[in-house]
């Protein structure tokens, strides 16, 4: 019997009408015709672009970015410290060490100013591009509430966004002249403030995505379906008039008429890389080649961000990279084995971005920023079913253009990983200082590509500023 893919088993409804209800807009260009835009024949990569990556489920920072030293923090300090690493319960599998990690030495960028924890691996090596930000306090334990204050840089009204994502803040100053400015891959985006132009278009796969950007052959799934495609402007029902009165009809013509134009130019053949014609080297660098269902997987979908970048499509990605944290009944193990599928998936994506060249000098990391994040992070402690549980304190990583490389901004607490007090101007420690909180992170990435950051009410941590 055939498999069906994930994506597969959901309901088939993205029509026509459903692929341009995510262009609601009068332009996806911020004042350039789409249409126009459509037929050019070359698309060029913008000058900067965004990558925003989320971990699912809270993160265990011993493991990440925020790791201690097994033999200070030993389990007979355990109530004085309130810290466990548990690396020893790693050491039954070879992919782990038992201790952090340090990077080895690069020519030319020195030794790393980073420690790692066991679950990072390979992406370490990338430490001459990271700036890692410890100590944040996300305020909340809980899921949707610390995701979404993440993603804005506003604290939720109650687990309500407040707010735009701030990718949608990047597209709306920038105006980037890409097809879709923005995707946002099985995450939530939110548009408060601008124009349609800024909207991401939103996929919970690339199955979701292939058939999103291609030409729809399904019959319109309703009466009302039928009835927005007829509509131009002349109510001839009191529903139509309703539909003019809001806007609606008019605005889904200009974006019906856009979703016709990204049809067009086939941009859904960038993404069909199992007949693609540079398949083959795609597969092969990201260990794809003879998987059931390739692009389901976490390295599926990291190729699925490098493509939408290099082939000059979006501007700013985000996307849901890795899940199953949230493990209070689970092991150790299990937790580091779960990083681990998102850091390697992550690793594989930056060595595509560094070896590939960007036509406006050096390679696709010198033009791109990364972050990456949860929504908190887990316990220092161990609880009694071998897991941990929500904790306040965490930690996040950036990387790329704008921002200073193999440096640490923050620390937590050398007693129960607490967030710290800081001068944010210089980023000392003090006891009279502010702790770290999400928009200051968010602030910052506005600000490495020289954005308003005005709307966060903070000022950037300006050490971190490249």
């Amino acid at each position: 019997m055939k498999k069906t893919p994930p994506d597969e088993l959901r309901p088939a409804r993205r029509t026509f009408l459903k692929a341009a209800a995510g262009f609601m807009g009068s332009t996806l260009l911020g004042g350039v015709p789409f249409r126009a835009f459509a037929q050019a024949t070359n698309l060029a990569p913008p000058d900067r672009c965004f990558v925003f990556v989320y971990f699912a489920g809270g993160w265990d920072q011993l493991l990440a970015f925020d790791p201690r030293d097994p033999d200070e923090f030993t389990p007979d300090r355990v109530t004085e410290t309130r810290i466990l690493p548990g690396y020893s319960l790693l050491s039954t599998d070879t992919r782990f060490q038992t201790r952090p990690l340090i990077p080895a030495e690069k020519s030319g960028v020195g030794r790393s100013n980073i420690a790692f924890g066991p679950a990072v691996g390979r992406l370490a090596d990338h430490y001459d591009l990271m700036t890692v930000v410890r100590g944040i306090n996300m305020t909340t334990l809980g899921h949707e509430v610390g995701y979404r204050y993440f993603l804005t840089g506003k604290q939720p009204n109650g687990s309500a966004a407040r707010g735009s994502s701030t990718a949608t803040e990047i597209v709306g100053q920038m105006k980037p002249t890409v097809p879709i400015a923005s995707i946002a891959y099985n995450i939530e985006s939110y548009n408060d403030r601008y124009g349609g132009y800024a909207n991401a278009l939103r996929v919970s796969g690339l199955n979701d995505l292939v058939l999103t950007l291609s030409p729809s052959t399904r019959q319109l799934d309703s009466d009302i379906e039928k009835q927005l495609i007829d509509f131009n402007g002349q109510p001839i029902s009191c529903e139509e008039a309703a539909y003019g009165a809001r806007g609606v009809g008019t605005t889904y013509e200009n974006s019906r008429g856009q979703m016709g134009a990204v049809m067009a130019n086939k941009l859904s053949d960038a993404f069909k890389f199992q007949t693609a014609t540079e398949a083959g080297g795609l597969l092969d660098f990201y260990g794809l080649r003879n998987q059931a269902f390739p692009f389901n997987s976490a390295a599926g979908r990291a190729a699925t961000v490098a493509t939408a970048l290099k082939k000059g499509i979006s501007q700013c990605v985000s996307i849901n990279l890795t899940g199953g944290l949230d493990t209070h009944f689970g092991t150790q193990l299990t937790h580091a084995s779960n990083l681990r599928v998102g850091f390697d998936a992550l690793a594989l994506l930056v060595d595509d971005l560094r070896r590939t060249s960007h036509p406006g000098g050096g390679n696709f990391m010198d033009h791109t920023t990364i972050m990456v994040f949860s929504e908190f992070a887990r316990t220092p402690l161990i609880n009694s079913q071998g897991g941990r549980d929500h904790h306040l304190c965490s930690s996040c990583m950036l990387m790329g253009a704008g921002v200073k490389h193999n440096y640490v901004f923050g620390r937590s607490g050398d007693i129960g990983m607490a967030p710290g007090t800081f001068d944010l101007r210089t980023g000392a420690a003090d006891p009279n200082g502010t702790n770290i909180f999400p928009e200051h992170v968010i602030a910052t990435v506005l600000a490495s590509a020289n954005l308003d950051y005005s709307i966060t009410r903070v000022d950037p941590l300006r050490p971190i500023l490249a």
